[in-house]
């Protein structure tokens, strides 16, 4: 089984990160920002010897890149951020690229969204880069700048088709014209066409959505498991939950009006959200493929206060036994049900979101060893 992790490259100061959040921002600005909200609050998450490391260090990446193969993780799918030319973050996937000892599967994940503040935003969200699609001429530039990847022995393909993630499909307005071009260049290049996934849930639950072109989607979790959760629920809960807010908003309103406030923009920057790892992680093994495009996901842990503060998220109850043991029946799923041989993990280092393998000061290499346990058990 091919464990793939999502690996985001923000730990390395980048010129547009100082400008906007100020000189030598890195995500580990957040993590060694992060504070306890609630008692028993596992925060700040501190590397294990202290390894706030820069990604810009070619010996960084070996280090990764060894840590993954010493524990069963068979790859790395790199967030890509491109705006029309403009790239962030580049840098780690390209020292990789460029160095044959760094020598590890990996894939890329187009991370297409607007650049925003709105993590750190305080009801004012404002775009910091915005994200446009343009012609061929666009199109060709990007696919260009990503064909030394493709290139790269390490990029996995399948049948000689480059393996290309497309985070959220749904905004852009020429999906299908633009991947039937990328298709072409990648045959006009060698190759026998494209691979592409989509990652988000927003596409795949969109109403006469077409995903023709993909061959893949990824049930990106806890995402997908969120959604189960939400639609599971029976329609009597969902009113009376609805009839309460409805309850609670005009009350607010009213108590606006006399004390001459916002109380109902205060109340809904501070929402911490609590969920359950267990529960979550029940509706992950109990999901079955709505299609054989599915290539089934789990995740490691999720808390994204560092990032967010009290209108962060928080994921209570994982441990590293847990999860050792809800990804070995992920893994039994994506034989017996989903009939493929990958799974992605969220994540390999996503530390201001709790998503990581990496080793801390807690739980030291437990999430690494029970990954190299489940795939070792699945492959006897």
């Amino acid at each position: 089984m091919k464990i793939i992790a999502f690996y985001l490259p923000q730990f390395h100061t980048i010129p547009e990160n100082d400008e906007w959040w100020g000189e030598g921002f890195t995500e580990w600005s957040n993590v060694k920002a992060a504070k306890q909200l609630f008692e028993n609050h596992r925060q700040p998450r501190v590397p294990l010897d202290n390894k706030y490391y820069n990604l810009l260090d070619r010996d960084t990446l070996a280090w990764q890149i060894e840590l993954a193969k010493k524990y069963g993780v068979y790859g790395f799918c790199f967030y890509h951020y491109y705006f029309d030319g403009h790239m962030l973050l580049e840098k780690p996937m390209e020292i990789m690229r460029n160095d044959p000892t760094l020598n590890i599967p990996y894939c890329i994940s187009w991370a297409n969204e607007n650049w925003t503040n709105a993590w750190k935003a305080d009801g004012n969200v404002k775009t910091l880069i915005q994200q446009t699609y343009g012609d061929k001429g666009q199109w060709r530039a990007h696919f260009e700048y990503l064909l030394p990847f493709f290139k790269d022995e390490n990029y996995i393909k399948e049948d000689n088709r480059p393996f290309f993630v497309i985070y959220r499909p749904e905004i852009i307005p020429c999906l299908n014209e633009m991947l039937d071009y990328w298709n072409q260049l990648a045959m006009e290049n060698g190759f026998c066409g494209m691979v592409f996934a989509y990652q988000q849930l927003t596409f795949h639950v969109m109403p006469n959505h077409d995903e023709s072109r993909f061959k893949y989607n990824i049930e990106y979790q806890p995402s997908y498991a969120r959604y189960d959760m939400q639609m599971n629920q029976k329609e009597v809960k969902k009113k009376m939950a609805f009839l309460l807010r409805d309850k609670i908003r005009k009350f607010t309103i009213s108590m606006d009006k006399l004390l001459n406030t916002n109380l109902v923009s205060r109340l809904s920057r501070h929402n911490l959200q609590k969920e359950n790892y267990d529960e979550l992680c029940t509706e992950i093994v109990n999901r079955k493929p709505d299609s054989d495009k599915a290539i089934p996901g789990m995740f490691v842990d999720w808390d994204n206060t560092p990032r967010r503060g009290e209108k962060g998220r928080v994921c209570i109850g994982s441990t590293p036994e847990k999860f050792g043991l809800y990804l070995k029946q992920v893994i039994r799923n994506a034989e017996k049900y989903y009939h493929k041989d990958m799974i992605f993990i969220f994540a390999w280092n996503e530390w201001a979101e709790g998503g990581y393998l990496e080793p801390d000061t807690v739980n030291r290499y437990s999430y690494l060893e029970e990954i190299k346990k489940a795939v070792e058990r699945c492959d006897y």
